[in-house]
């Protein structure tokens, strides 16, 4: 890691378990792991790895049975949840909205830890809304009830309600999952961008060869850390083979180290 980049999200011993369906799920087993400002950090691994959990507790959404998540040092349970909702942004996988509120109105629910309003904005709300419109492609859908649009464009708009939070941090489960491949291309850029304005971004993605294209991957395996670093080590091909049991093709792509393209199952 560059000396001048710094950990602003840790990880340490992170341990949590729950019972389903009648036995003891491990969900996460011991997780250490440091998430840097100006990088975004994307995390890997099979259905039921403990990609999801991972972002939970670092939301504070859940908490640890042992070891801490800290933001900037300060153990995420410490934080007054005010303050922390404007540290952290966080993007559930399959959001929804609950009423029928205009794409606009969804955005601005990303400047409510900042004491804005539905009702009244500041310059600074409305600035914030209207450039996270436009970032995330859907300024055109503003006017629109949320309830009226595709899963992609839904999934837009939640994303740029998260970019309007403006948050050090920005957590985001499988923001692609619904995305069109230019809009996922764009998904990634626009992660891209969020990490140097300095923010540290983390995010989870079942599409590797997105994940290739971050700056650091986490692999994560039945609630362990299977492999990290830089996409070329942390995806490489006795990982791919060991954690999800499938071979890549790599080539390279312009200006850049090679990246898997594509995937197929051994």
């Amino acid at each position: 890691m560059n000396d001048t980049i710094r950990p602003i999200l840790t990880f340490s011993g992170a341990r949590l378990a729950f019972r389903a369906r009648g036995r003891q799920i491990n969900a996460l087993n011991g997780v250490s792991a440091a998430i840097a400002a100006g990088e975004v950090t994307c995390i890997v691994g099979p259905n039921g790895a403990g990609k999801t959990t991972l972002l939970k507790t670092a939301a504070g959404l859940i908490a640890l049975d042992s070891g801490v998540c800290a933001l900037l040092d300060r153990p995420i349970r410490d934080w007054p949840r005010g303050d922390l909702a404007r540290r952290i942004a966080y993007l559930p996988q399959g959001g929804e909205s609950a009423w029928p509120l205009t794409a606009r109105e969804i955005v601005a629910l990303g400047r409510l830890p900042h004491g804005g309003t539905l009702a009244r904005e500041s310059f600074a709300d409305a600035e914030a809304i209207d450039k996270a419109l436009a970032r995330a492609d859907v300024a055109h859908l503003a006017s629109r009830r949320v309830d009226q649009l595709s899963a992609g464009e839904r999934a837009r708009v939640l994303f740029a309600r998260a970019l309007a939070t403006g948050a050090d941090v920005l957590l985001a489960d499988e923001p692609a999952a619904h995305l069109d491949p230019a809009h996922q291309l764009r998904l990634i850029d626009l992660l891209s961008e969020e990490a140097r304005r300095g923010a540290a971004v983390l995010v989870t993605l079942h599409e590797l060869p997105l994940a290739a294209r971050c700056d650091r991957v986490l692999v994560l395996n039945r609630g362990c850390i299977a492999a990290g670093g830089p996409p070329d080590i942390a995806l490489g091909d006795g990982v791919l083979g060991e954690v999800f049991g499938v071979a890549a093709a790599r080539a390279p792509i312009p200006h850049g180290p090679p990246v898997p393209v594509p995937f197929r199952l051994v």
